[in-house]
């Protein structure tokens, strides 16, 4: 399990390509190697998109989603977002000592908002919240994540609180 500080380290350079230390033998290196795969970027955010699964009960839910992992990022969100997958969302990465409010300004979209607490356990959920809404949706605690998904999408998987979320 990484630290956020790890996790906000290697995504800031998750699309930097692997270096050698100068003069460790690059020439016996052999030459067929696969190239590192490329970071996988959302095409409208450009942001970068990593697995996370939700562990609820027994099942393991895997989505794609992509990091808001600055303050600009953090700030856009979902804003203007009119499509989102059943399998896609946006996870908001913090240091787990503050509690969070989020909103709905310029959000056509009803979204679920996941807070999930320094334990990466889900503490509260805001389900289907209202579209272009200003008014703030508290987290109960301080956060180490928030997720975004499709309004209603938690009910339809069975996601509740105390459900185990790793990114």
């Amino acid at each position: 399990m990484r630290t956020l500080a790890a996790f906000a380290g290697g995504a800031a350079l998750v699309a930097c390509s692997p270096q050698t230390q100068a003069g460790a033998g690059a020439a016996s290196e052999p030459t067929d190697s696969a190239p590192a795969p490329a970071a996988s970027v959302h095409p409208v955010s450009g942001l970068a998109v990593i697995p996370l699964t939700v562990t609820s009960g027994d099942e393991r839910i895997a989505f794609s989603v992509e990091v808001a992992d600055t303050p600009e990022a953090q700030a856009r969100g979902l804003m203007f977002r009119t499509d989102l997958g059943d399998n896609e969302g946006m996870i908001f990465p913090y240091d787990g000592t503050r509690a969070q409010s989020f909103w709905m300004k310029n959000t056509p979209l009803p979204l679920d908002i996941i807070y999930i607490g320094p334990d990466r356990r889900i503490s509260n959920i805001a389900a289907e919240t209202e579209p272009y809404s200003l008014d703030p949706v508290y987290s109960v605690g301080p956060v180490l994540g928030v997720l975004e998904l499709r309004g209603g999408r938690a009910a339809e998987l069975g996601i509740e609180p105390g459900d185990l979320v790793e990114w």
